[in-house]
């Protein structure tokens, strides 16, 4: 499931996230620095574990207002050369899945909702899915290719293949982690052996008083 919330100031969101029972601080966390097509900075995309999924907050410049479709695209690649095409289809964690939120067989794992720009080219709004995780695993997005988000020129209509009659890709940014999941505690932690100790020898029967020298080293039995 995934819900766009727009227009909410950045503290207030991660108020309402991380102040619900249960939630935990944020843990493994991720950014995008997106770049257009004539390499200048397009703006950023912070990714963070919260309660329940993953939040994106979006923070662009530079785009022609009104929607823009929203892919996590398999490759963490933003080849401007290619126009950006290097990165290959929408990411895809499960097998056979179609793109679009509206289409049979979908969503597919990168499919985001689209997002608005301000008449002034300006785009700041707020995600969160549950479709992907952060972390390590299956649902993870971070693999040997990585993967690379992408601001598409025209707004995604959910039903066409392959991208949802988008458009050209205008923007690009790998996705890196910056925060990794915190490590596991073992199922069964190794504990260290505990120390064997040897009972006291017992005194020989019917040996006696001890004699011994001042130093108390003994001499044997007295007779």
């Amino acid at each position: 499931m995934i819900r766009a919330v727009s227009g909410l100031p950045l503290a207030l969101l991660l108020f309402l996230f991380l102040a619900l029972p249960g939630a935990a601080q944020p843990r493994t966390q991720a950014v995008a620095m997106l770049s257009g097509l004539d390499g200048k900075p397009a703006g950023t995309a912070d990714f963070r574990t919260v309660n329940g999924g993953v939040l994106i907050v979006l923070d662009l410049t530079g785009l022609t207002p009104g929607a823009h479709g929203l892919h996590l695209h398999a490759s963490g690649q933003c080849d401007v050369t290619s126009g950006f095409t290097k990165a290959g289809p929408i990411l895809s964690l499960r097998p056979g899945r179609k793109h679009g939120y509206l289409a049979k067989g979908g969503p597919m794992t990168g499919d985001l909702p689209n997002q608005f720009a301000q008449p002034d080219g300006r785009l700041k709004a707020s995600i969160v899915t549950n479709a992907f995780t952060l972390g390590n695993g299956k649902r993870s997005i971070f693999d040997r290719d990585g993967v690379a988000l992408f601001v598409n020129k025209r707004g995604d209509d959910y039903r066409t293949q392959p991208i949802g009659n988008a458009g050209d890709r205008i923007a690009c940014g790998v996705v890196v982690r910056t925060r990794g999941p915190a490590a596991r505690r073992a199922a069964n932690p190794i504990k260290p052996p505990r120390p064997i100790l040897k009972p006291a020898p017992k005194p020989a029967k019917n040996a006696g008083p001890q004699r011994a020298w001042p130093s108390g080293k003994p001499l044997g039995p007295m007779t």
